[in-house]
């Protein structure tokens, strides 16, 4: 029993550092996970103004959500019998954001720095569903991330498309059907320029820009190889042969299934020499790169991108924060938008997610793309670049219902997220959330009074509480922060 107590009162003091860390870092754990029903249900979002993105705006509209899809879009839509019903007059509803590069929910496991290629890594292994940034950047009205690997490596581990529903598990925020795809890196990331190790500990290599290009082509040859390998004997096989066959190897797996178009390549680069670079070894090995990450020198080969067919996921405006980094300027998104690269932004930030709006913005400025454009940036153009836009990245009739709707236009700075949409659901909404922040403001000062109490009570400190006395089974009063509970 005394165990017991001990457990029980030790997992109170875990479930109050979890409350506590919420409400401290200015977040929120209000969001509750719709429940499975809640798929079936009929809404009508109505009076609003509409940026379809890829139909134009619609004043004074509607949309009609049905099991977890748009089920109509337009002016003069009735509510179904049964239908739930929310008024958005005066307000902007959207596409749900889209970021092309995250690193959320992967604390701790970003890089594998160990090794330059690590192609048998994968993020899907370590995704942390209780991340709060999950939460703060689908209060920015972001609903879709594409999780990647860090830029350690020249060819990094596999990727992780997620939808931020929060409150599921990881395996549940998966964007089902999602094309996979894995993180390559050039420059001075990858050759750990500004890496120093520890004394007596070699440098990894590459250490220089041509190795890390050797690099890439060596594990191409390998992959292409060990492809070889299994195609010959699969044809030994269908004739009949008693054959062995070849050994697996899960480094080079993913670059096979490059090599066969079944996995995307998003290349972390930032100067326009070491973006040829790669497009010629790859176009060598016969594959495309689906992105360049970051990219700020894209404008200087603009045209080669959109021959190769590469898409381009750069930020909006940072520059000269580190050497590689110094051409960079903010009209690159739109110079290369004009040459016919397809553009998107993305945060590489859980901080600067939150206003990715705010960022499509910035284009219009320096570049001068229309309001459409702009949206295309953090929506549409990143959907293309994850082969995802059958599903998301508009408001079209057939789409998943993931929406944001906005107290005002979303590319304005006065303007915020109040509610959010994934597959139809409501998974943020600012009203619930204010509203739960003083809940829990008020369970964290009660929390507070107890452990005044406890500390002035006499004897050893943290004893679990008898019961009747210092409270109860069910609620036994909770250890100090980082003490022990003794047995």
């Amino acid at each position: 029993m005394r165990d017991a107590r001990a457990f029980a009162a030790r997992m109170w003091g875990l479930a109050v550092s979890a409350c506590l860390l919420g409400a401290s870092l200015g977040g929120s754990v209000s969001a509750q996970a719709p429940s499975s029903g809640a798929r079936e249900e009929v809404t009508l979002i109505r009076g609003g103004t509409i940026l379809t993105v890829t139909r134009g705006r619609i004043e004074n509209g509607s949309i009609l959500i049905r099991g977890g899809k748009i089920a109509a879009v337009g002016r003069n839509i009735d509510a179904p019998p049964g239908a739930k019903v929310i008024d958005a007059t005066g307000k902007y509803i959207m596409p749900g954001i889209i970021d092309c590069h995250s690193h959320i929910a992967i604390d701790g496991g970003v890089n594998e720095g160990t090794l330059s290629v690590t192609s048998m890594v994968r993020i899907e292994d370590v995704l942390d569903p209780t991340d709060i940034n999950i939460y703060r950047d689908l209060a920015g009205g972001v609903t879709t991330a594409n999780i990647l690997h860090g830029s350690a490596n020249a060819i990094g581990g596999l990727n992780a498309v997620i939808k931020l529903r929060w409150g599921k598990t990881a395996s549940e925020m998966l964007f089902e059907g999602a094309m996979p795809g894995i993180k390559f890196a050039l420059g001075e990331n990858p050759k750990r320029s500004n890496f120093t190790p520890p004394p007596g500990t070699p440098r990894r290599y590459p250490a220089t820009r041509l190795g890390v290009e050797y690099t890439i082509r060596e594990a191409f040859t390998q992959a292409r190889n060990y492809m070889l390998q299994w195609e010959e004997y699969e044809r030994r096989k269908r004739a009949g042969e008693n054959v062995v066959p070849p050994r697996r190897d899960l480094k080079l797996e993913p670059l096979v299934e490059i090599l066969q178009g079944k996995r995307l390549v998003h290349a972390h680069a930032y100067r326009a020499d070491e973006i040829l670079m790669l497009i010629r070894l790859a176009e060598e090995f016969g594959f495309k790169i689906a992105t360049f990450q970051h990219v700020l020198e894209g404008y200087k080969v603009a045209r080669e991108l959109a021959a190769h067919g590469a898409g381009a996921s750069t930020f909006s405006d940072w520059w000269a924060y580190k050497v590689e980094a110094y051409d960079a300027i903010p009209y690159n998104g739109a110079l290369m938008a004009r040459k016919g690269v397809l553009v998107s932004f993305n945060s590489d930030s859980a901080e600067l997610a939150r206003r990715l709006n705010l960022e499509a913005a910035k284009a219009m400025k320096y570049g001068g793309l229309s309001e459409d454009e702009a949206l295309a940036l953090i929506t549409i153009n990143p959907a293309k670049q994850l082969r995802i836009d059958h599903r998301v990245g508009s408001i079209e009739v057939g789409k998943d219902a993931d929406l944001v709707i906005y107290s005002g236009h979303p590319l304005s700075v006065y303007s915020i997220v109040e509610k959010v949409f994934i597959d139809g659901q409501l998974y943020f909404d600012r009203e619930a959330d204010l509203a739960r922040r003083a809940e829990i403001q008020k369970e964290k000062e009660a929390l507070r009074a107890r452990e005044r109490g406890a500390e002035r009570r006499p004897g050893p400190r943290n004893r679990p509480p008898d019961e009747g006395t210092e409270g109860n089974a069910e609620h036994p009063l909770p250890p100090g922060p980082g003490k022990e509970v003794r047995p």
